[in-house]
């Protein structure tokens, strides 16, 4: 009994001995990989240094990007989906002021906002890339994952800016250049900073969202009249049950960033305000036929789209949840649009319709001076 068990312990000890000696050495497996790897690219190598250098740290280094990935970058930092929506109340504004409308001057407005518009969204990003990486919803913008350097996204908003003044002064006039300047500051310069100090920024940000369709109509009339304000008004008021149902379900993201919101701070004021202003949209509506720029048609109209505005800023003031919120947010979505429609439909045009959509303004003399001689 007690030799078999030695023989089968010797038996395994010979067996073990002969795999380690068959076993070749860690050395030389390293320098056989060595040998049979392929060199890396370059820039593949450099990347790889990169990362073992700041291993262990979130610090991620910025690789600047190629010529062939900017136009992605540029309409994510200019916030493209949001700048298109602006456009159209600037668009709007203009198709129902008075006026002879010219479409190369229309071009001019609607492109010289939209980079106005974008100056202030790479403005706005640029100045919150420390809060926005503590947002879900706004921790994978470009500047919190590096994609772009803060100095180019700087350069970006000044360049973008700054053609967009000189576009709307030379080719528009000198008033909607000066409003567009005004949108870039309030919404930069006092609107950004504002939202962590009070909730005084939402009064704020409604009026920059007011200010494009002022634009619009001033590019056509050249003046900020009766009309103009009205419009202006009507956007104003739109932006507190539009911000203010989503602000609703971003509160948590809100709060985490420090930002002073109505729907962090009082929940109940932040219902109450979306239905007063939703309320206010009716006189409004109003308003505009009054003054002679649609039909009175409008304001049937109008009516019965606002009161399904109204009715879901109802229920999101007698029942604040996710739900209603979200009734209200995407129904702000199509009823600004549905106005917007409308107001083109019903607006009193002139009976004389030959001078109206001139390409330029050189064409309107040219019909001046053949009328003149006519007579």
């Amino acid at each position: 009994m007690l030799a078999s068990r030695s023989a089968i312990h010797l038996s395994r000890a010979q067996a073990t001995r002969a795999i380690l000696l068959a076993r070749q050495p860690h050395c030389f497996n390293l320098l056989a990989r060595h040998a049979t790897a392929v060199d890396p690219n370059p820039q593949q190598q450099q990347q790889q240094q990169q990362q073992q250098l700041h291993r262990g740290t979130k610090y991620k280094p910025i690789i600047p990007p190629t010529l062939r990935d900017l136009p992605k970058l540029y309409k994510e930092l200019s916030k493209a989906k949001l700048a298109c929506l602006v456009a159209l109340t600037t668009m709007c504004g203009y198709a129902v002021a008075p006026g002879e409308a010219a479409i190369s001057t229309l071009l001019y407005t609607t492109v010289g906002t939209t980079l106005c518009i974008s100056s202030a969204n790479a403005f706005n990003q640029w100045i919150e890339i420390p809060y926005d990486a503590q947002m879900l919803r706004t921790r994978n913008r470009i500047l919190g994952r590096r994609l772009l350097s803060p100095f180019h996204a700087f350069g970006f908003g000044t360049l973008t800016g700054v053609a967009g003044v000189s576009m709307l002064s030379t080719m528009v006039n000198p008033l909607t250049a000066a409003l567009g300047a005004a949108n870039i500051f309030l919404y930069a310069g006092v609107y950004t900073p504002m939202k962590r100090a009070s909730i005084l920024n939402t009064w704020v940000g409604a009026v920059v969202g007011a200010i494009p369709p002022m634009m619009g109509y001033t590019a056509l009339t050249g003046t900020v009249d009766a009309g103009a304000w009205v419009m202006g008004a009507l956007l104003y008021a739109w932006q507190f049950p539009h911000f203010n149902a989503l602000a609703w379900n971003l509160r948590a993201d809100y709060s985490k960033a420090g930002y002073r919101m109505m729907a962090v701070t009082d929940p109940g004021l932040n219902a109450r305000v979306a239905l007063r202003y939703s309320v206010a949209m009716l006189p409004v509506c109003f308003a505009i036929p009054y003054l002679g720029m649609t039909s009175w048609v409008f304001a049937a109209d109008s009516t019965i789209v606002n009161a399904g505005i109204i009715w879901q800023a109802y229920k999101f003031w007698k029942n604040s949840n996710d739900k209603t919120a979200r009734q209200l947010f995407f129904g702000s979505l199509i009823h600004l649009p549905l106005l917007m429609v409308l107001m083109m439909a019903h607006k009193n045009y002139d009976t004389d319709m030959s001078h109206l959509l001139m390409w330029d303004d050189d064409e309107s003399d040219e019909l001046e001076e053949e009328q003149k001689d006519a007579l």
